[in-house]
C-alpha cells in the first residue's frame, strides 16, 4: 500500500509518521498504529518486523500510522524511557483516526519489542481502541498485567527462542487475561527469516 510522510503533533513535538489508507473508496476504514523497536537500541519504523505487522494489516483493509518515536529519525524531542514514547503512541492514533476516510473507533494499536511495551500501555487507556497487537512483548522485563486486563482484545506473537519474550511468561499471560496467542517455532526476539509467517499469523489472529 501507497504510504504518504506526514508530521504527528505530540504535545510541544512534531514526530515523522507514514500513513496509508486503502484506496477503494467505501465504508471509513479501521485504523492502526505501528509503534516501532527501542530507540537506544537502533529501533526506528523502518523495521523488519514493523514492516511484517503492516502487511498484515493492510491484508485486512486497515489505514496505517507508523511513526518514529521522539529522538528517533526527524522526530523531535528525546528519549524519555517509555513514558514520552506513550504519549507519542497515544497522539498518533488521535492523528491518525482525525484523517477523512478513517473510522474514529475499533483501532488496533500494534507493536513490536519496545513497542509492543508502547502500543499495550497506550492501547489500554484509549477508549477508540479496540485491539491490541504486540509481538515480542518483553514479558521477561515487565509486568504486562494490568494493561492486559484492560478489557481490549489482546493478540500476541512471540518466538519459541525470544530470551526477551519467553515462552512460559508469554504463555502465562495469556491465559490470564484470555489473549490470543502464536508461537513461531524456531524464531527468536528479532523474526529474521520468519517475517512472512508473522505476517500469516498476524493476519488470521486480527481477521479473526
Amino acid at each position: 500500500m501507497k504510504e504518504e510522510s506526514v508530521n504527528i503533533p505530540s504535545g510541544q513535538l512534531k514526530l515523522e509518521g507514514l500513513m496509508a489508507k486503502p484506496e477503494e473508496r467505501g465504508p471509513a476504514a479501521r485504523g492502526a498504529v505501528v509503534c516501532h523497536p527501542h530507540p537506544l537500541y537502533g529501533g526506528s519504523m523502518y523495521n523488519n518486523v514493523v514492516e511484517a505487522i503492516l502487511e498484515a494489516l493492510w491484508k485486512l483493509g486497515f489505514a496505517t500510522l507508523r511513526f518514529n518515536f521522539r529522538g528517533v529519525g526527524a522526530s523531535e524531542g528525546e528519549h524519555s524511557g517509555g513514558v514520552g514514547e506513550t504519549d507519542d503512541a497515544k497522539a498518533a492514533m488521535q492523528f491518525l483516526l482525525s484523517q477523512p476516510g478513517i473510522a474514529s473507533d475499533a483501532a488496533i494499536m500494534a507493536g513490536y519489542s519496545f513497542g509492543a511495551a508502547v502500543a499495550m500501555r497506550a492501547g489500554a487507556e484509549l477508549k477508540e481502541v479496540a485491539t491490541i497487537a504486540a509481538a515480542a512483548l518483553p514479558v521477561g522485563m515487565s509486568d504486562f498485567s494490568s494493561a492486559a486486563r484492560s478489557g481490549k482484545k489482546i493478540v500476541l506473537v512471540a518466538g519459541d527462542h525470544d530470551a526477551y519474550c519467553p515462552k512460559r511468561g508469554i504463555t502465562e499471560l495469556a491465559e490470564s487475561c484470555g489473549a490470543q496467542l502464536r508461537i513461531i517455532d524456531g524464531a527468536d526476539h528479532f523474526f529474521g527469516g520468519y517475517e512472512d509467517i508473522l505476517t500469516t499469523e498476524l493476519t488470521e489472529l486480527l481477521g479473526a
